[in-house]
């Protein structure tokens, strides 16, 4: 058997070892992985001598903001980023124009992302009070999970208060998905932010004074609680506070299958950088004191926290640097840069090049029901590759990222370890640092999501379950 390229004299990244080894790709799979005088005979070959060859990273967590608003961002320019970031694969939020939550919505936004995208993907479906009748048809339709907002941000979703969280989080254990959650109190935010702007308090520290680490406390305490009870599997994103670690941490030690990721802003920015770069930093969560980033960096290191991911949240620089801050859109790119700064680290020696394909690829896998198809370069997974270059320093210049935003608060960063090349499924997207042909390669991983049977509990307390012996129970009446 030959195969369509073989990949010789890189370094190979598990999450446990670095192996010297070669790889063989055919029909866009690993073929095989070993001896370069094992490998077969194949059509193309590609020196990676002094690379490193990793699984490409899997970024839970993006917002391509197409539909709705292609002026912050599209499929195409979002999924160039991702190539060049050495990501093989997003999942996009729900909080477009429309928001993605019904079936007819969702197959739009399937369509254009395959028309559009250079890497794989996933999309989220809303999972709030309003659209509660649509979910069979968002499962239908083929999504990766389902993303509720305990909070207000961006494109301003209502919240569920706790009665229809409870029940929405019924509804998801039945389907076995598991629920990303924007975890904030968002009565608290709202209340406080009510009484700073009757203030006449807007500059950029009045946005985190709205959202004390308590907002997080509490909403990923009260998540775990109402999973706990029903059975529902949930991922807390952006954790961004060392507060909220606590929560997560007991609510894994009950059993509740629970996981967590952060973002590199959380780890290697602070309030210390508010003056340099007022505006263009707010984020929601907002990044916070400094103390906070040594607990997450052990967290993140010691699996409390299972994944790293971006929040790629894409503006406008006009967007960006108004003087109000409650009129400021929050949010930055970061799809592109995360690899960098990440690799960065490794250089430093924060944490092994294992570790980091631990966090960036294998656990998201894990977590979403993709792995061993995605996350891993085994036989039989899809060839989805980053080669990097850790000894490559590199400065990160706004105007030079393939983002339709060009303004973020890593402008002028000076960083060590970029992805050179990028494969997804067997084919080069990203080459040299160049963006190859490959507008619409990119497919949605539904198809292959193998999720665990659903593990629901406390099922005779349900809504379904106690609306259905109530109108049992009249039917008996009446008759």
């Amino acid at each position: 058997m030959s195969a369509d390229l073989v990949i010789h004299n890189g370094r190979v990244v598990t999450p446990d070892a670095v192996l010297e080894a070669s790889i063989a790709i055919k029909d866009g799979k690993v073929l095989a992985v070993g001896a370069s005088e094992a490998m077969p005979p194949a059509k193309e070959t590609f020196d990676a001598t002094g690379l490193h060859i990793l699984p490409g990273a899997i970024d839970d967590h993006v917002h391509f903001r197409d539909p709705g608003y292609p002026h912050k961002e599209d499929w195409e320019s979002g999924t160039a980023a991702a190539a060049f970031g050495g990501v093989t694969c997003v999942f996009d939020m729900p909080n477009t124009i429309p928001p993605t939550a019904d079936g007819k919505i969702l197959a739009a936004k399937h369509a254009i992302a395959a028309s559009k995208a250079h890497v794989d993907f996933g999309l989220y479906g809303l999972l709030g009070d309003e659209n509660l009748a649509t979910v069979p048809e968002l499962l239908d339709g083929g999504i990766i999970g389902f993303k509720l907002y305990m909070g207000n941000t961006f494109g301003k979703i209502a919240s569920p208060d706790t009665g229809a969280t409870l029940e929405l989080f019924e509804v998801a254990a039945a389907s076995g998905k598991r629920v990303s959650l924007h975890a904030e109190n968002n009565d608290i935010m709202e209340r406080r932010q009510k009484r700073l702007m009757a203030a006449g308090i807007h500059d950029q520290f009045a946005h985190l004074a709205a959202r004390p680490p308590v907002v997080a406390i509490e909403a990923v305490s009260r998540a775990a609680i109402l999973a706990e009870w029903t059975g529902a599997r949930i991922h807390v994103l952006h954790i961004s506070s060392a507060d909220e670690l606590r929560p997560l941490r007991e609510a894994k030690a009950r059993g509740v299958d629970i996981t967590g990721e952060t973002c590199p802003h959380y780890l290697m920015l602070s309030t210390e950088d508010y003056t340099r770069v007022p505006g263009i930093i707010a984020v929601n969560p907002p990044v916070r004191e400094k103390r906070n980033q040594a607990p997450i960096w052990q967290a993140l290191l010691d699996g409390s926290i299972d994944v790293i991911a971006t929040d790629h949240a894409p503006h406008a620089p006009e967007e960006k640097t108004r003087n109000d801050i409650w009129t400021v859109d929050c949010g930055f790119p970061g799809v592109e840069t995360q690899m960098p700064l990440m690799l960065t680290e490794v250089n430093a020696g924060r944490m092994s090049i294992s570790d980091y394909v631990r966090m960036s690829a294998y656990n998201p896998a894990r977590i979403w029901g993709l792995y061993p198809r995605k996350g891993a370069l085994l036989p039989g997974s899809d060839a989805d590759i980053a080669i990097v270059d850790l000894g490559r320093e590199h400065t990160i210049r706004d105007a030079d990222i393939q983002s339709r935003s060009k303004i973020s608060p890593w402008d002028g960063r000076k960083v060590k370890g970029l992805p050179v090349h990028t494969i997804v499924r067997g084919r080069f997207v990203m080459k040299d640092r160049t963006l190859m042909d490959t507008k619409g390669w990119g497919r949605s991983v539904h198809t292959i999501q193998q999720m665990p049977a659903p593990q629901i509990r406390n099922a005779e307390h349900t809504m379904q379950a106690i609306t259905a012996q109530r109108s049992a129970g009249r039917r008996e009446q009446i008759a």
